[in-house]
């Protein structure tokens, strides 16, 4: 049973932001933060979570709905990369584009923020201007954020390039952090009040979960995930005294608070939030229906996250501090690696072979294993071993023969000069798929592959980054312990 109801979500966060909408004047500008199309994490710490579940909530509003996408010059400048896709910032905005143009949402805008004549940042505005998007500068202001006067004034905001906008709902995106969403928001319902426009201002965060305690583990995981930003959740201080309620925000939000606040009523005379929680319309924590599969998720989150940052250790991207705050998160979750039963299978297996191996945990609770051969990599293994098992082959079935893998293993090897002649997930399955055309009992294991989706699974080596991305295009939470399978300098997949 999932520990979340998607549908009772999709339902219940638009109504929320309708009544948002309605208090707002009929005009809302929704900082939207974290990942819109493809929040995985979420999916992960809150079984039934879709990976687009935010984005087809937007879609409800139809033509109500239009977005605004952000970019901060200096993270053009920088080359700034989102790490879960491995696409720069500049071109995750046009992607960003095309996403929400296939869902129907017009794109009304794109904003560069700090905008100070960089080389770089008019090269991409130049390009998306050739592309056919509309493209608007915000430039820095004096004396931000301290200086409440100069911001709400004709040489604050008022020098920003107003974004022309018609619907009632109007999403502000980013690729990441720190891309001045809230800024460009601010900025709008300055230019909006000068127009004769009512209009407001929200934020939208799925974590930290207000509505959950501060040590609930899906908040803990919110803190392993941000571990790069030094972000730790708070008991709101704000909505405690206003309300004399505990509710739970990120150190981040509340710090800005009283700045916001006061740019609000720089703006309007009187500001409409009494605590940051106040600003929020998140309803994900209204629709967990079963709260212990949604603990035990999460606490194995944390501990995927803490791999994470062992790996990068070992990666050189970053230091000790990262991988302490984990072991400590980890701690107050009540957990140790060995808690995820992939985890202990592998290091068990670890200590009595050289060979990679990779262990899974089935959705179902059935454990399965592969270990590398001269013909497939361990992972190749182990998916092939999780068709067996879900389809009820007895494990000496041999699903592809020998001779073709070692006909594909001439191809990789002899003309296209790769010196890994193992088998990667991609190919593995692309050899099971043309099996399947004249095997039936090849074709029965290849259709149970929709029931790989939501395994744990942990690997004794650094993964190959062909084989993390099928991991993830079939749904398959994966770690792997800091460790590479040679001893070269130089890796790759």
């Amino acid at each position: 049973m999932p520990g979340f109801d998607n549908d009772l979500y999709l339902r219940t966060q638009s109504e929320h932001i309708l009544e948002r909408i309605g208090a707002s004047g009929g005009k809302l500008y929704l900082e939207f933060g974290g990942k819109l199309f493809d929040d995985y994490h979420a999916s992960r710490v809150l079984p039934g979570f879709m990976p687009d579940s935010k984005i087809r909530m937007l879609e409800q509003f139809g033509d109500r709905a239009e977005a605004i996408i952000v970019i901060n010059a200096e993270d053009i400048v920088r080359n700034k990369v989102r790490k879960d896709i491995g696409i720069g910032y500049d071109q995750e905005v046009l992607r960003l584009v095309d996403s929400f143009a296939d869902r129907g949402i017009p794109v009304c805008g794109i904003v560069i923020t700090h905008y100070d004549a960089q080389p770089p940042a008019d090269a991409f505005q130049r390009k998306a201007e050739a592309l056919g998007m509309k493209v608007y500068r915000h430039y820095p202001i004096a004396g931000y954020p301290a200086d409440i006067s100069l911001i709400a004034s004709d040489e604050g905001y008022g020098r920003n390039e107003y974004v022309e906008t018609t619907r009632p709902l109007v999403v502000v995106t980013a690729p990441g952090p720190g891309s001045g969403k809230m800024a460009v928001c601010l900025s709008q319902l300055y230019h909006e009040k000068k127009r004769g426009v009512s209009a407001g201002y929200a934020k939208f965060e799925t974590f930290p979960i207000w509505n959950l305690p501060l040590s609930h583990p899906v908040n803990i995981a919110y803190e392993a995930a941000t571990a790069d930003l030094s972000d730790s959740n708070m008991i709101d201080p704000f909505h405690l005294e206003a309300y004399g309620k505990s509710c739970v925000n990120y150190n981040r939000d509340i710090e800005i608070f009283p700045v916001l606040n006061s740019i609000l009523e720089g703006i309007f005379g009187e500001s409409p939030y009494r605590s940051p929680t106040d600003m929020g319309v998140n309803m994900a924590g209204c629709c967990i229906v079963d709260d212990d599969a949604v603990r035990q998720a999460a606490k194995a989150e944390i501990v995927r996250r803490y791999f994470a940052v062992l790996r990068e250790r070992r990666e050189g991207r970053c230091g000790d501090d990262a991988v302490f705050r984990l072991e400590l998160l980890m701690k107050r979750a009540g957990m140790i690696p060995e808690s995820r039963k992939a985890v202990a299978l592998v290091r068990k297996e670890m200590s009595e072979s050289e060979r990679p191996v990779v262990a899974a945990e089935l959705p179902d609770g059935r454990m399965v294993i592969g270990r590398a051969s001269p013909l497939l990599t361990a992972s190749s293994a182990m998916i092939l071993n999780a068709l067996k098992v879900l389809a009820g082959i007895d494990d000496s079935v041999l699903l592809i023969s020998p001779d073709v893998i070692k006909s594909m293993q001439r191809l990789k090897v002899e003309y296209l000069g790769n010196r890994n002649p193992r088998l990667h997930i991609d190919e593995m399955l692309v050899a099971l798929s043309i099996a399947a055309n004249t095997d039936p009992l090849v074709e029965k294991a290849f259709s149970k592959l929709p029931g790989l989706r939501g395994s744990d699974v942990h690997s004794s080596v650094i993964v190959s980054s062909v084989d993390e991305g099928l991991y993830k295009k079939l749904g398959m939470y994966v770690s792997c312990e800091p460790e590479y399978q040679t001893k070269c300098l130089f890796h790759w997949n």
